[in-house]
């Protein structure tokens, strides 16, 4: 057996899929009008035909539970998040950083799946490195193994 992808529920399909193509940057590769699938491996679904597939009413789909998010990584995270405060996006909370060295932001996407943009990890050892951090001091910190941190930093840009 092979997992395939994760599939999203959502009221508006064309509101839905504007908002990734748009804030997210992703890419069409399928659609079949109720169904979407975006190059990244995730699908989306209209609520009507979902609760069709699952033979339930649309008033049994729950929206904004807060357990479980579509996460993406970006590498020009500081012009990222300056991009997304033109948007009307309500916010999980605001860009921070964890105590690795990765920053994230989480979002609601139009039907409350909560969304996580981080930092590419690369970029975060890269930036490390430029600060003067040692090879030794960016393993301890960001908890990656000093075989992809050297990696990472060999291998050209």
């Amino acid at each position: 057996m092979k997992f395939k992808v994760p599939l999203l529920v959502v009221e508006d399909i064309n509101k839905s899929r504007e908002f990734y193509e748009k804030v997210l940057n992703q890419k069409v590769i399928l659609d079949f009008g109720a169904n979407i699938t975006f190059e990244g491996d995730f699908s989306l679904q209209s609520k009507e035909s979902w609760a069709d597939f699952i033979k339930k009413d649309a008033s049994e789909i729950v929206l904004k539970s807060n357990n479980f998010e579509l996460y993406f990584e970006e590498e020009d995270f500081d012009n990222y998040i300056q991009k997304i405060m033109n948007n009307d996006l309500q916010f999980v909370h605001g860009a921070f950083e964890y105590s690795w060295g990765q920053r994230v932001i989480r979002f609601y996407d139009p039907d409350m799946h909560i969304i996580e943009v981080g930092e590419a990890m690369e970029k975060v050892i890269e930036r490390f490195y430029k600060a003067g951090f040692t090879i030794e001091e960016i393993v301890e910190k960001t908890q990656h193994p000093e075989d992809y941190v050297q990696k990472v930093l060999e291998t050209p840009k």
